[in-house]
């Protein structure tokens, strides 16, 4: 396994990153630059912006119970973030798991994906978003999906990752 740069830095906005939030620790991880790692005559000749696949772990939320336990109003909501962010929906599947269980659910991009998974039980709730950039720049709208997610879900204490993808 190769050393990986690490480099505190504000906000989440760089290619491979980290990010975790925990009272005063707020940085971002550089993980690493994987565009080096291609060999030659690999995707990267293909296109030349990478995706980005945010991924983030939110706990002790203080949202509305409701974003926790009910699918049909958390599926409306997550079609609007997606919508607000500026990516297309192509599909959707939301599941609530029965007596006080928590929502799993995903969206289809014509990008790519986002999902959500809660547990009312602990307010803990997992995201993920993933962006191809194919034929723009999708990453900022991954971004601020992301944002949403957390303006949505307010956790305390924060830990997510971003992983540039091909």
């Amino acid at each position: 396994m190769r050393n990986l740069k690490l480099k505190k830095v504000r906000p989440v906005a760089t290619e491979t990153e980290t990010l975790h939030k925990n009272g005063d620790d707020l940085g971002l991880h550089l993980v690493g630059n994987s565009a080096e790692e291609l060999p030659e005559g690999s995707l990267r000749t293909v296109k030349d912006t990478p995706g980005l696949h945010v991924m983030g772990d939110l706990y002790n939320v203080t949202c509305d119970n409701e974003f926790m336990v009910n699918a049909d109003l958390l599926k409306e909501h997550c079609l609007r973030l997606v919508t607000n962010a500026g990516l297309s929906s192509v599909g959707e599947f939301f599941h609530q798991f029965g007596g006080d269980g928590g929502v799993t659910g995903m969206i289809v991009l014509a990008e790519s994906h986002m999902s959500v998974h809660t547990w009312p039980e602990k307010n803990y709730v997992t995201v993920d978003v993933y962006v191809c950039s194919y034929s723009q720049d999708n990453r900022p709208r991954a971004r601020l999906l992301y944002q949403s997610l957390l303006d949505t879900f307010k956790p305390e204490f924060e830990k997510s990752h971003a992983v540039e993808r091909l």
